[in-house]
């Protein structure tokens, strides 16, 4: 049957309350990328890096799937082929709304990362400078998350899908991200037939077969619904 790869991004989770990443006035307008995602600036500072993902998991942890999150799920339960959800989003809403086997590129807000060896555990509610990693003690826990300069995680896997795609849809990415950008590039070389569902046309929208703009919470259910009514 026909595999169906998802890409989403922050547009999925907004109206859910949690701020894209160019939102005015959000937590991102606060910092200086530079200083709280990249390797340079928790060397730099880990206090503020700490507290800004702290601020971030604590908004995350408050935030409930929305439609779109639900209908996802849905289309992943009764699509009679794979659905495989790829998400640049380091909340869990996914998971909250019925999806299950996310690969989360960018990591996860849950998760907590020793950057001396490797080992991964769940994160508490806060993480401080200092905090000791459960297997090897060295006080260099770090938030789980990608930050600019290093590799997304799963790439191996992700591209594995893509080059088994029949269809590759992007949700609420802004197409200027890389290596997310790129992807529908790598579903059409597959074969893909590619949607882009949106607020606004992103910047890759003319590598779209078809596109739909507006809210999320309406526009994914009504592709989700055309979807499985057309099986």
């Amino acid at each position: 049957m026909e595999k169906i790869v998802i890409l989403t991004g922050a547009g999925i989770s907004a109206e859910s309350g949690l701020g894209t990443f160019r939102d005015a006035g959000g937590l991102w307008a606060q910092y200086p990328i530079e200083d709280v995602a990249t390797p340079e600036g928790f060397a730099r500072d880990p206090g503020l890096v700490h507290a800004f993902y702290n601020a971030r998991r604590i908004q995350a942890a408050k935030a409930e799937p929305n439609a779109a999150h639900t209908a996802l799920a849905r289309l992943q339960r009764d699509w009679p082929g794979d659905v495989v959800i790829v998400t640049q989003n380091v909340d869990s809403l996914h998971e909250a709304g019925g999806a299950e086997g996310v690969l989360h590129m960018h990591g996860i807000l849950s998760g907590a990362l020793c950057a001396a060896c490797g080992h991964r555990w769940q994160s508490p509610p806060e993480m401080n400078v200092g905090e000791l990693c459960p297997s090897c003690q060295s006080p260099s826990a770090r938030p789980d998350i990608v930050w600019f300069g290093e590799m997304p995680y799963d790439m191996d896997t992700i591209y594995d899908h893509l080059a088994e795609a029949r269809i590759f849809a992007a949700i609420g990415t802004s197409g200027q991200v890389y290596p997310a950008a790129a992807f529908v590039h790598e579903a059409i070389a597959a074969g893909a037939r590619t949607v882009e569902l949106n607020l606004e046309p992103s910047a890759g929208v003319s590598s779209f077969d078809e596109t739909a703009f507006g809210l999320a919470t309406q526009i994914v259910p009504r592709w989700v619904d055309g979807m499985l009514g057309q099986r």
